[in-house]
């Protein structure tokens, strides 16, 4: 059977498969507030067995709108974990104008979606990226107002875009510094998705690569990538980490196997335990941490994440292997010494 008779079916399977209405929302959302995808262009939309329900609804808003699709379940196409990115769908990708990828994280995948993620950028493609997307997330993240979370995200960008240090704490017991870089820009992932980054759906962060991160993160929120399937929300088994001069120096939690597991990960590589981005998430219509990291990286608060710094889109010019993202609860930011936030509540209007 050819690959491409393999895609075919997919496309079939999916067109036809029911699904819970109550997903509809979210994909509408997706498909035409935050891609705003055109009848005119074509959509390349990758998924996986776990994801086939979710993959269904935003493929019925893309046969409403008429355009032309091509979707894929990387089961079909390779083997997991996948060591690399399949290359029929890169070659698919290469043709379109937006894409989606709605699929669960495996152990060691991240140097395949980061091959997915040099297309997108070369191509210059609105790309929706929902790793570890489910149900609850497309029940209550990707039902927000984008436009409004789009609107603070823009005052909140403007706030810290010539900042010179923002400093973060909680009451479990952060107590962050950041000095940023002039020459390392910020980037505004709200939501809505442009040809210039592309952005995890749900949307709601700013970010950019710090120049030097210290003190202490009490990740009492969640942890990324594949761990975060693995433990979950943490507020009640936190992970406490110091930070000197941009790396981690130190992991401490009552959950050994969690600590092992975090520091075996940002040991990966000689830049995976370097702070790469420092983000502040503005989605308001986020009520609380669900142990997601999709959706929880975008919960109002700091976060910040080991790793790849996304150069690209940053400036930074260093690169690492690997990324994991840390989220903590209910902070209070300074922005120069300005507060922005009190008790994980902006102190912007949107």
């Amino acid at each position: 059977m050819s690959l491409m008779k393999t895609a075919e079916q997919s496309n079939r399977q999916l067109n036809q498969m029911a699904f819970d209405p109550q997903l509809t929302p979210g994909a509408r959302n997706a498909v035409r507030v935050c891609l705003r995808v055109q009848a005119s262009e074509k959509v390349t939309v990758i998924t996986d067995e776990v994801n086939l329900e979710i993959a269904a609804a935003l493929v019925r808003e893309l046969e409403e709108l008429g355009c032309r699709y091509q979707t894929w379940v990387l089961e079909d196409v390779a083997t997991r974990p996948l060591t690399d990115f399949p290359l029929a769908i890169a070659k698919d990708l290469d043709s379109s104008q937006v894409s989606i990828f709605a699929a669960q994280a495996q152990t060691n995948e991240l140097k395949s979606r980061i091959q997915m993620t040099d297309v997108v950028n070369r191509r210059k493609i609105r790309h929706a990226h929902m790793v570890n997307i489910n149900k609850r997330i497309m029940l209550e993240g990707m039902r927000a107002d984008f436009q409004k979370v789009d609107r603070l995200s823009v005052k909140v960008l403007e706030t810290v875009r010539k900042a010179k240090q923002i400093r973060a704490k909680t009451p479990a017991g952060t107590d962050l510094v950041a000095d940023l870089n002039p020459n390392y820009r910020w980037v505004k992932t709200s939501g809505i998705i442009s040809i210039e980054k592309w952005g995890n759906l749900p949307g709601g962060e700013v970010f950019t690569t710090p120049g030097e991160v210290n003190g202490t993160f009490v990740i009492d929120g969640v942890v990324g990538d594949y761990l975060c399937a693995k433990f979950g929300a943490l507020k009640a088994n936190p992970l406490t980490i110091q930070v000197k001069e941009n790396r981690l120096i130190e992991a401490h939690s009552t959950n050994k196997e969690l600590r092992d597991d975090f520091w075996a990960y940002t040991h990966t590589d000689e830049n995976s335990n370097r702070v790469g981005e420092f983000a502040i998430g503005t989605n308001i219509e986020l009520k609380d941490v669900i142990g997601e990291i999709l959706q929880d990286e975008k919960y109002p608060g700091v976060h910040i994440a080991f790793g790849n710094p996304y150069g690209q889109h940053t400036g930074a010019e260093w690169h690492s292997s690997t990324h994991i993202d840390v989220v903590g609860r209910d902070f209070d930011i300074w922005v120069d010494g300005e507060q922005i936030m009190r008790g994980g509540q902006f102190l912007i209007e949107a």
